[in-house]
């Protein structure tokens, strides 16, 4: 959105603090679930809001990003500058903390599985959770970034939704026919669950592309019908969240959240609240980095100081967040002023580059 007066980056900076303190639980040794998970019978989570958040504003949003892209590749462009250059930082510095917390037998730099960690997981497709040798005396064994499974379902959601440009300088109808007819199949999905789909291509989990896929394209479907010139909204806001409410104390919310917690958060993140809505002005967006360093400095933590669930929780999000500020305003924000340079126009600036060099090294 081109209007900054919202509080999207409020949510999702509240998203991925959710994910941290869920985390905290078994990643400190305890067996049970995060108290909000409990009083709600396994209906909701402070991690299960959160990754519902993420892909329902992104559904929202990227939809938007679709609708004002030139062309296909400079959608994917954006897409690129904005998943790619913080997640291959946050995997480099993984790589070089390593030698740091490893515990396994023999020098970890003939390790394998450390020279595979960083083209896996940028692969995104091939997602590597552990370095041999790394975090083994954990409560939480091995698993170095458990955040970053979900990041394949986001980029497959991004290629789905990509398909739509062929009908964006058509009647808006068609696009809203088109996302109404896919969340009903996602809906139906996730209600009678396809129990012979074991798997999905690409190593995704089919229950998760059914879940995750509803929510991302609810928040899709409401950008395109444009909820926000709706009449009402706070009052549908507040009739929706007591719909909730009432949903999680009657026991029927597994069949409501995928039609009421979008249109929850949308019409939240659409209703601007004074010292709010510009705390990305503010901060800077740090939703992304909080959710992708979260897990390993969790993990770091508990390797060295050995916490409980409530230490870890606080000390983890302090500095999660220092971390993410400095991944917003060095990598992040830096990559995405290259928003307006597209692709062809890289290659094209590489090819020079490339050519310079060679006339270097034949003038020598």
């Amino acid at each position: 959105m081109d209007n900054r007066q919202n509080n999207f980056d409020f949510l999702r900076l509240l998203f991925a603090s959710f994910v941290i303190i869920t985390h905290s639980y078994p990643l400190s040794g305890r067996n049970d679930s995060d108290f909000l998970h409990r009083i709600s019978h396994g209906q909701i989570g402070f991690s299960i809001i959160g990754l519902m958040g993420f892909f329902v504003v992104s559904g929202y949003l990227v939809f938007q990003s679709l609708q004002r892209s030139d062309n296909i590749i400079d959608f994917f462009w954006k897409r690129f500058l904005r998943l790619f250059p913080a997640l291959f930082i946050v995997l480099l510095l993984t790589v070089i903390l390593s030698p740091f917390v490893y515990q396994g037998d023999g020098s970890i730099y003939h390790n394998k599985s450390l020279i595979t960690y960083i083209p896996n997981n940028l692969l995104l497709y091939r997602t590597q959770f552990i370095i041999k040798g790394i975090f083994e005396n954990n409560p939480y064994k091995s698993n170095i970034n458990g955040s970053l499974w979900t990041i394949p379902y986001e980029f497959t959601l991004y290629i789905l939704l990509s398909f739509l440009i062929v009908f964006r300088r058509k009647k808006i109808i068609i696009i809203q026919i088109i996302l109404s007819v896919l969340f009903l199949i996602l809906f139906i999905g996730n209600i009678f669950y396809f129990k012979d789909l074991k798997q999905f291509v690409f190593n995704l989990n089919s229950k998760w592309v059914l879940e995750f896929g509803a929510f991302f394209i609810a928040g899709s479907l409401l950008a395109a019908i444009k909820i926000e010139k709706f009449n009402r909204k706070n009052e549908l806001l507040v009739l929706t969240f007591l719909l909730i409410i009432a949903a999680i104390y009657f026991d029927f919310y597994n069949y409501l959240k995928y039609i009421a917690v979008p249109i929850l958060f949308v019409l939240f993140g659409l209703n601007p609240i004074p010292f709010i809505y510009n705390i990305g002005n503010r901060i800077g967006d740090l939703s992304y980095g909080i959710y992708i360093y979260g897990f390993p400095i969790q993990q770091t933590l508990m390797y060295y100081f050995k916490l409980n669930y409530l230490e870890l929780m606080i000390y983890s999000l302090m500095i999660s967040f220092i971390f993410a500020y400095f991944s917003w305003h060095y990598i992040e924000k830096r990559s995405l002023k290259l928003k307006t340079l597209h692709l062809t126009q890289v290659m094209r600036l590489a090819k020079i580059r490339v050519n310079k060099i060679k006339t270097v090294c034949v003038r020598n």
